[in-house]
């Protein structure tokens, strides 16, 4: 199979390869899915770059998320999958190779039905986005009827939060930092948006809730927007956080939240016990499958121009998600 690859790392023009590996065969409890897109993620990013552990072997093959057809099964699977459209979950989970690739042989339940509605390219962009936004959600437990806000609303992972936020019955407010992003969350579902650089954002969310307060935050800075969380969680709120890269140390001021008594969640897709993962995917499955979730893509490459994928995702010049086609 043709493939992108590494050996050590480095910046994506000076280590990337393309070469003929062998065709993985599926072993028991495994299905072999024909790539056709893969998704790239600022994890996967940061892997090549060598800031997320080992290289796990020799030859590494680089992302977790993808998107393809099964075109045989292993061992204990159904041959009824052979043919399925599936989009694909912790595609390097303990493995070096990923799916920058024309085959991945994975797990059975990490191949999640994609069904007939979303292209190839949206499936690959779920994986680690949509999980990560599903368990941002999750952890405000019963949603129905309440505020949930979601930071940086325009995000892969904000965007698909205000979706299954909705899904949930919730009321969502989301905060973006220009009006095409309000736009975008707004499509998406989000009732309301506040402009972050406009204003004092605290002020806006708390009038957005009778001055009551949110009462859960999916939060992709927690550490950079600590002091405006402070003052907008009503009691017993509850926050998920992400990431923090503006602020990787979050200051905690106890104090101002010993008014409100919050819980907060630190979210790690790859943590949750094997049963909650695979519970998590087949629920996003579900939704994807009806053609109830959006994907926005910012932009696609062939496989061949993997560098310039890689270097636009780590230059962040872009907004959505990004692809590699394989064909």
């Amino acid at each position: 199979m043709r493939a992108a690859s590494y050996r050590k790392f480095g910046p994506a023009a000076d280590v990337f390869e393309f070469e003929d590996l062998p065709t993985p065969a599926p072993q028991p409890g495994q299905v072999l899915v024909r790539l056709h897109a893969s998704g790239i993620n600022p994890l996967d990013v940061k892997f090549r770059a060598g800031d997320r552990g080992p290289l796990g072997g020799d030859v590494a093959i680089p992302h977790y998320d993808g998107a393809g057809v099964v075109e045989a099964v292993g061992e204990g699977v159904d041959a009824g999958r052979i043919g399925e459209r599936v989009w694909i979950l912790e595609g390097r989970i303990g493995r070096a190779w990923g799916t920058a690739a024309e085959y991945i042989a994975i797990e059975s339940w990490r191949a999640v039905p994609l069904g007939e509605t979303a292209s190839f390219e949206e499936g690959a962009c779920l994986g680690i986005p949509a999980v990560t936004a599903w368990l941002s959600i999750a952890a405000g437990g019963d949603i129905a009827g309440k505020d949930v806000l979601v930071t940086g609303g325009a995000g892969a992972v904000g965007s698909y939060a205000i979706q299954f936020a909705k899904h949930k019955g919730a009321r969502v407010i989301a905060t973006v930092s220009s009006d095409e992003k309000a736009a975008q969350a707004r499509g998406d579902g989000a009732d309301e948006t506040v402009n972050y650089r406009e204003g004092d954002s605290a002020e806006a969310i708390r009038a957005l809730t009778g001055g009551k307060g949110v009462d859960h935050i999916s939060e992709v800075e927690l550490g950079g927007n600590m002091a405006v969380t402070a003052k907008i969680l009503k009691p017993g709120a509850s926050v998920a956080a992400y990431a923090s890269m503006a602020v990787p140390e979050a200051p905690l001021p106890f104090y101002r939240f010993l008014r409100t008594g919050p819980s907060f969640h630190i979210v790690a897709c790859f943590v949750p016990p094997l049963e909650a993962r695979r519970s998590t995917a087949a629920a996003i499955g579900e939704i994807v499958a009806a053609g109830k979730l959006k994907t926005h893509i910012a932009a696609t490459w062939p496989l061949a121009d993997i560098v310039a994928a890689h270097e636009a995702v780590e230059n962040g010049s872009l907004r959505g998600n990004a692809v590699v086609t394989i064909g």
